[in-house]
């Protein structure tokens, strides 16, 4: 069985040096910890379901990895050699998902139980089911196999590992529990061909090697910065949810200096990138949002999306925003054309969804405001949806280092206070010697605009 296995990697992978095919290992039930009692409910159903209709069910992946770690697994994964079809006809609460790979979601409730179907090697009546695009990426894949070609199918050793239903061992085809042991992020086959084949793997590879505290092996990691603008092949769409899994995981400061030093954040946020040359710091924000980022997801608080796109964006916003100013445009437009420049580039990149973009836009805009404080104007903009956000922004643009002059201390006074104590606030504001000279000077009567001819019965 091996050397056909090591067969099939060669030729499914190309000519290129591949790693010996470790011997499959089991772990039986008594020298591993995952109990059934540790499982939820509605992976159980789907395994032990499809265990009675005659078919192979697994647990694979992350849930296994992390729980021999000693971690609390999130998801649970399901395996099987039933079809996407037969699966979908076993369960009334599912649906079949995906054109590139096709997957079915058996759902309980709010649980979500994700199914996949052993992946194999296309043969030449099955080449219409596998496409590749010229530099090797896949762009769909949809070949059943077994079991065998199923684990040399996945991305990493550690997330080749199968719990049986069957007899509750775990089955290991890659030696993904030795690199367990030794803490070690590798590759299943050629490095150089796996990241052709979804250049996303190298996003992956940085994840998991920050929230697992891992090393990567020298040959997965050898290809990554020469291949990192590969990430340009992938749809920008995709882009979205994988930044988000990157930045989410609770390590998001560990997970963006490793992108940046393997050259991939460059190829995800160009225009930060650059901004990070010009102005140090911007740096600075997008690290310390990054720190409170993982502090909330720690104390299990939200994050909104909004937010973070913000701050990773706000470095080249700033940029495009100055060079508009020093060309005259005023602060409120050039904020406006600063933004659209900046997302129409982005959107090429990573697709932000409008029910983000808009939040993250109206943060940005009130950094313009929030100075802006007379007469009822701090009441009206305590009253905005979005100055919550705008505020914890403008916290942190100051404990970047941003000049600000006392804003965000005077907001947070503001905030604190009783209506008298803000009226105070408000007056002393009117005290300062910039609001001193402006208020002495004589301004002319207002002459009242005539009203423009729009056509509008409004």
């Amino acid at each position: 069985m091996i050397k056909g296995i090591t067969r099939y990697i060669r030729k499914r992978l190309g000519k290129a040096p591949v790693q010996p095919v470790a011997k499959l290992q089991i772990l039986p039930r008594s020298e591993h910890p995952i109990s059934r009692s540790e499982i939820p409910e509605g992976a159980l159903k789907v395994l032990y379901r499809l265990h009675k209709a005659g078919f192979q069910a697994y647990l694979v992946g992350g849930c296994i990895r992390d729980r021999l770690l000693g971690k609390t697994p999130k998801d649970f994964d399901v395996a099987t050699d039933a079809t996407p079809e037969q699966v979908n006809h076993l369960f009334r609460n599912s649906r079949m998902i995906g054109r590139r790979f096709r997957i079915v979601h058996v759902r309980f409730g709010r649980e979500i139980i994700e199914v996949t179907t052993f992946r194999g090697q296309a043969n030449e009546d099955e080449s219409k089911h596998l496409r590749q695009s010229d530099e090797g990426m896949l762009l769909r894949d949809n070949v059943w196999g077994n079991i065998e070609e199923d684990a040399l199918r996945r991305d990493f050793t550690i997330n080749a590992l199968y719990y049986n239903v069957a007899d509750f061992a775990i089955h290991d085809f890659t030696g993904g529990l030795e690199d367990l042991k030794s803490r070690t992020l590798r590759l299943i086959g050629d490095p150089d061909t796996r990241y052709r084949e979804d250049p996303v793997r190298m996003l992956r590879a940085v994840r998991f090697a920050a929230k697992l505290g891992f090393h990567l092996d020298p040959a997965t990691e050898a290809p990554i910065r020469e291949q990192a603008s590969l990430l340009l092949q992938v749809a920008p769409a995709r882009m979205f949810d994988e930044v988000l899994k990157l930045f989410l995981a609770g390590h998001a400061l560990d997970t963006f200096r490793l992108l940046k030093d393997y050259g991939l954040f460059a190829f995800l946020f160009p225009a930060s990138a650059e901004a990070f040359k010009v102005n140090p710091t911007s740096l600075k924000l997008v690290e310390q949002a990054l720190i409170n980022t993982d502090q909330r997801i720690a104390d299990e608080r939200p994050v909104t999306p909004a937010f973070l796109y913000a701050a990773l964006l706000w470095p080249g916003l700033e940029l495009i925003y100055s060079d508009l100013l020093k060309n005259g445009v005023p602060p409120f437009p050039a904020m406006q054309q600063a933004g659209n420049r900046l997302l129409q580039r982005q959107q090429q990149h990573i697709t932000i969804p409008k029910r983000f973009a808009f939040p993250m836009r109206e943060i940005w805009d009130l950094q313009l405001k929030l100075p802006q404080r007379h007469g009822k104007r701090a009441w009206e903009l305590l009253h905005q949806p979005r100055f919550r956000a705008a505020y914890d922004f403008l916290l942190l643009r100051e404990t970047a280092g941003e000049a600000t002059d006392g804003l965000a201390e005077w907001w947070t006074r503001f905030q604190d206070t009783d209506e008298a104590g803000q009226q105070r606030l408000l007056e002393n504001l009117g005290k300062s010697p910039a609001r001193s000279k402006t208020a002495n000077r004589k301004r002319g009567p207002r002459r009242r605009r005539k009203p423009a001819d729009t056509g509008s019965s409004s």
